[in-house]
């Protein structure tokens, strides 16, 4: 058994490359093989976001604090809150960050597969955050 003492990981700000907006991210396990899960807590400043992407096995999302948003490919904007759980299948495009004015904490877990938990895809548009781009 590891105990990971709260406060020995550093927080990481996410690179503008695959995230709009200031976005942290503070680890909460990244598990040694043959275990594949990974989770960080993830917080978003007022109106960041990520950029769409997928995961190979899935994500997991659990709103912690805050007012949020996220969107598969083609699907409509949904409003996340705290206590809800959101689940994307493997593969499937999607995004999800802030609302314009209230920040967002989630947890994010997921597993990778032959070493690839995620593929960044492009940005989310100005238009695509407010709902009324082409998805």
């Amino acid at each position: 058994m590891d105990i990971i003492a709260a406060g020995t990981k550093p927080s990481r700000r996410m690179p503008a490359e695959y995230f709009t907006g200031a976005v942290r991210q503070d680890p909460i396990i990244e598990a040694p093989e043959p275990a594949r899960i990974r989770g960080a807590f993830v917080t978003f400043e007022p109106g960041a976001r990520t950029a769409w992407h997928t995961h190979p096995l899935g994500q997991t999302l659990v709103v912690v604090s805050g007012f949020g948003r996220a969107q598969t490919w083609g699907g409509p904007l949904r409003e996340i809150r705290p206590g809800d759980v959101v689940w994307i299948p493997p593969g499937e495009k999607h995004w999800h960050g802030a609302a314009p004015d209230t920040g967002m904490v989630h947890i994010a877990l997921q597993e990778h597969l032959n070493g690839t938990h995620v593929e960044w895809l492009e940005q989310v548009t100005d238009e695509q955050y407010a709902g009324k781009g082409k998805k």
